[in-house]
């Protein structure tokens, strides 16, 4: 298990410079199309699942493997980080501290290494438990709940529209939201539908369930969840007249929620990056007169 954790690690170091490059990417070209943003993110993601790389000289990844296992178990502790200033100041402190005893069985620092694939397996089974809760919980709240159309349908319990389930997906809506701002809604979440979102929000999260103790991660899948927003506005706004993006931005903060970060379901309308959203689609509203 030891050599499973040290492995994921490496390949969640290793993505963790993507990551980064990502959001430098999605901070400098702020005008870019949303859906590339989402694309990238998409990369990152094979990153993090995939358990080879191709290093080369214009690879973003100074190093596949940090931590060798053979290393760690066997011989004095060192990494191989890619960065020299990096190896030259750690692996002499990672020496001295953890320095094998010819009278142990096994390196010190593999004990812990065992230890920490303990609280690693511990920190999965926390993650996919949350899930499982929060789905039932959605779940429960949408019980009682009347067609409207199709695969749409209205409940008293929600407060903002969403959408729920993998293979048969339906878009609810709260029963009391304003009749102006239901089209809007509706074309938002078809949005979502047509691009698969439904799928790729709880991929994302089966991802960060396996990689929970890397920060960058938690907000790489944060700005995921950002990004798959704004592309799905950018996509259905870009269909709109002046009237219906109006109606639009009003939409967006009528159902706003004050919802927790990091969620796996539902995929609703107003959950997050709304300021940002509003932001967004004002700036389609004074396309014309730039």
């Amino acid at each position: 298990m030891g050599e499973l954790f040290l492995k994921i690690l490496n390949m969640s170091i290793a993505a963790s410079w993507f990551i980064l490059a990502v959001v430098l990417f999605r901070f400098v070209l702020k005008k870019a199309p949303k859906w590339i943003v989402v694309l990238l993110w998409g990369l990152v993601a094979l990153r993090l699942v995939v358990p080879f790389s191709f290093e080369s000289a214009w690879s973003l990844i100074p190093s596949a493997e940090t931590f060798n296992a053979h290393n760690i178990q066997y011989e004095t502790p060192a990494i191989t980080s890619g960065i020299p200033a990096v190896n030259h100041a750690v692996n002499p402190v990672l020496g001295e501290a953890f320095a094998p005893n010819p009278t142990d069985s096994v390196n010190p620092l593999y004990v812990w290494t065992v230890l920490a694939s303990a609280v690693w397996l511990i920190g999965i089974a926390a993650m996919l438990l949350y899930a499982v809760i929060s789905y039932v919980r959605v779940h429960r709240s949408v019980a009682e709940s009347v067609p409207y159309e199709g695969n749409i349908f209205l409940c008293d319990h929600v407060k903002s529209p969403f959408i729920l389930g993998l293979i048969r997906p339906k878009i609810y809506l709260p029963s009391g939201m304003d009749e102006a701002a239901v089209e809007p809604v509706i074309d938002h979440e078809k949005a979502h539908l047509s691009r698969r979102d439904h799928w790729w929000k709880p991929l994302g999260f089966l991802i960060l369930t396996v990689h929970w103790f890397n920060p960058l991660c938690w907000l790489a899948y944060v700005l995921l969840c950002r990004d798959i927003e704004l592309a799905c506005d950018e996509k259905v706004i870009r269909q709109m007249d002046l009237d219906g993006k109006k109606q639009y931005s009003t939409a967006l903060v009528e159902c706003s929620t004050g919802r927790r970060l990091v969620t796996i379901c539902p995929l609703a309308f107003g959950e997050v990056g709304v300021k940002e959203r509003v932001k967004n689609v004002l700036h389609y509203l004074l396309l014309p007169f730039e």
